[in-house]
C-alpha cells in the first residue's frame, strides 16, 4: 500500500530562503521577495491606473473574495454576522471588494436556506450592508472616493439547497456522469429548459439593477466553482442554443450584459471565472478509514472519453487543464465591457485541492494527495498566462494565495510588481485577519498569530449545517456554541 507523502508545513519554513528551497525542491516556479516592502513604495499599495469602475480607480491591489456566511435569514436577509462580516471587510483596507457574497438571484438558486437574495423585498438590507461597509471604511482609512464595490450574482444550480441544509434541489445544465450521483440527479426534468433560462436571464437583470440602486459599483456574474453559469461553459453535450458550441455556452453572459445594458443600468460588470478544471476527484479508499480521510484521487472517467463535462480541462486527459477556451473567453469578456476578471479553479465540491489549497481537509474534502504549494503554483501560472493574453483590458485579481500564510506578502508584491496580475485577492485568511495585506503594505510585517493555517473549519461548518467562520482565531465565533459541534464532528469524519 502506497503511504501518502509527508506534508511540509510553512510554519515549520523559518526564513525565505527555507520557503524557496522548499518549492525548488517541488520543482515549482513560485517567486517569493526577500522581504515585504511597507510603505508608501510597496507595490500593494500602488492604485490601479489601467481601468476605471464607476468613474472610481482602485485605491491599492488589494481585493477581498466574495464570502458568505451561510448565516443570513431564511428570506434571504440580514444577521448579526453578517453586518460584523461586512464591517470587517472595511475595516481590511482592500480598494476592491469583489462581490462581497454570492448572492442568488431567485430564492431557488440559493445554496443554503440562510443565502442573501437579491430581490426587491431585501433591497432596504443591502443598502444597511453597503451603509456599514462604506461607514466602517470610512472611518478608518478617512475616504472611500477609491473604494469599488460589487455585488456576485449567482444561482447555484447542482448545488441548490434552498430550503433544507441536508436536502439538495438541484437545477443543472446538462447531465454528468460522475456528478450526478453524488448531487442527486437523477432525471432529465431537472435540467434547465431553454424558457427556464431565458426567464432567469431576466432575474440577473432585476437584481443587477437594485445592486445599482443601493450603490453598487458593478456586478459579479459568477461563473465559478461549479455553480450554474459556470457549468454551463462546460455543456458540451447540452442540445439547443445554450448548449455545444463556444457561442452557445457563453450566451447567457452576453444575454445578461445586453440585458443589463438595454434596460439603461449603468452598472459595471465584473466576472468570477474558474479558469479550469479537472475531473472530480475523492478520498483514495485504500488509504481511507473510519475518522480518516484519505489523500485526494481522480474518479474513474474511463467511461466518459473524451471528456466533455467541464470547461479549461483537457478532454482527452482530464487530469489536465487546457486553457484554450479560457483564452477566448476572457477575450469575449473584455469585448462585452467587463472590466475585472476575478480568478480561481475548480470547485469546493469536487476537486477542493484546486480551488482552496489547504493543509487540513474540509470533511467533505481529502487529504493533500501532494504538496499544496503545487496547486497554489498552478493558479498564480494560469493567471499570469491570462494576464498576457488580456493586458490592459481587464483587471486581472489574482486567488489561492491564503496557503502561503507567512509568505503570502512575498509572493504577492512580485506579482504585482511583475505583472503576473493587477490585484492580489485574500478568502478565507480575511476571515481570521481581515487586514493582512494592508498592515503587511503599511508596516512591513505580519501579525503572525491571526495568519490563517488552513484548517478548514470555514467550509466543515457549513457542510454540518453550521455558520461559516473562523473558529479557530476569531474569538467572536470560538465562543460559540457551535465551536464545540464543530470539533465532533471533525472528530469524527477524520477532518
Amino acid at each position: 500500500m502506497t503511504e501518502p507523502f509527508k506534508l511540509t508545513r510553512i510554519p515549520s519554513l523559518k526564513t525565505v530562503d527555507d520557503f524557496r528551497k522548499h518549492c525548488a525542491a517541488l520543482g515549482i516556479e513560485l517567486p517569493c521577495e526577500d522581504a515585504i516592502e511597507g510603505g508608501a513604495s510597496s507595490p500593494l499599495a500602488q492604485p490601479v491606473a489601467n481601468v476605471t469602475i464607476n468613474g472610481k480607480r482602485i485605491g491599492n491591489r488589494v481585493a477581498i473574495h466574495p464570502m458568505e456566511g451561510w448565516d443570513g435569514t431564511t428570506t434571504g436577509g440580514l444577521s448579526e454576522e453578517m453586518r460584523r462580516r461586512w464591517q470587517r471587510f472595511g475595516e481590511s483596507g482592500a480598494k476592491l471588494i469583489c462581490g462581497a457574497e454570492a448572492m442568488a438571484v431567485h430564492p431557488d438558486g440559493r445554496a443554503n436556506p440562510n443565502q442573501l437574495i437579491i430581490i426587491e423585498q431585501n433591497k432596504a438590507g443591502l443598502a444597511e450592508l453597503m451603509g456599514i461597509l462604506k461607514q466602517a471604511h470610512q472611518e478608518r482609512y478617512g475616504t472611500t472616493d477609491d473604494l469599488v464595490i460589487g455585488f456576485q450574482l449567482t444561482h447555484s444550480g447542482r448545488f441548490c439547497k434552498p430550503n433544507s441544509k441536508s436536502t439538495y434541489e438541484p437545477r443543472v445544465a446538462f447531465r454528468h456522469p460522475i456528478l450526478d450521483p453524488k448531487f442527486k440527479i437523477t432525471s432529465d426534468a431537472q435540467v434547465f429548459t431553454d424558457a427556464e433560462i431565458e426567464q432567469l436571464i431576466q432575474d440577473f437583470i432585476k437584481a443587477a439593477k437594485i445592486a445599482w440602486d443601493v450603490g453598487a459599483d458593478f456586478v459579479d456574474i459568477k461563473h465559478c466553482h461549479g455553480y450554474l453559469l459556470h457549468e454551463f461553459l462546460g455543456a458540451h453535450t447540452r442540445p439547443g442554443k445554450f448548449g455545444g458550441s463556444f457561442e452557445n455556452r457563453t450566451r447567457i453572459l452576453r444575454e445578461i450584459i445586453a440585458g443589463i445594458r438595454a434596460s439603461g443600468n449603468k452598472i459595471e460588470f465584473g466576472v468570477r471565472l474558474s479558469c479550469f478544471d479537472k475531473v472530480p476527484h475523492r478520498p483514495n479508499p485504500a488509504l481511507s478509514a473510519p475518522g480518516k480521510l484519505g489523500p485526494g484521487i481522480p474518479e474513474d472517467f474511463s467511461r466518459c472519453l473524451p471528456y466533455r463535462y467541464g470547461f479549461g480541462v483537457n478532454q482527452n486527459d482530464p487530469t489536465q487543464i487546457d486553457l484554450t477556451e479560457t483564452f477566448q473567453f476572457v477575450e469575449l469578456c473584455a469585448q462585452l465591457g467587463v472590466k475585472i476578471l476575478n480568478t480561481t479553479a475548480g470547485s469546493p465540491y469536487s476537486t477542493p485541492h484546486l480551488q482552496r489549497p489547504a493543509a487540513y481537509p474540509p470533511s467533505d474534502g481529502y487529504q493533500p494527495a501532494h504538496d499544496p504549494l503545487i496547486d497554489v503554483a498552478g493558479q498564480i501560472q494560469a493567471v499570469k498566462s491570462l494576464k498576457a493574453r488580456v493586458g490592459d483590458k481587464l483587471i486581472v485579481v489574482g486567488s489561492g494565495y491564503s496557503y502561503l500564510q507567512e509568505y503570502l506578502p512575498h509572493v504577492a508584491q512580485f506579482v504585482v510588481r511583475e505583472g503576473w496580475a493587477d490585484m492580489v485577492g485574500l478568502g478565507r485568511v480575511v476571515l481570521s485577519y481581515p487586514t493582512m495585506l494592508v498592515e503587511a503594505a503599511q508596516k512591513g510585517e505580519l501579525e503572525k498569530r491571526f495568519i490563517c493555517r488552513t484548517f478548514s473549519d470555514c467550509t466543515t461548518a457549513v457542510r454540518s449545517g453550521l455558520i461559516s467562520g473562523c473558529y479557530p482565531l476569531d474569538k467572536y465565533y470560538t465562543a460559540k456554541p457551535e465551536a464545540k459541534q464543530l470539533k465532533e464532528i471533525k472528530k469524527a469524519v477524520g477532518a
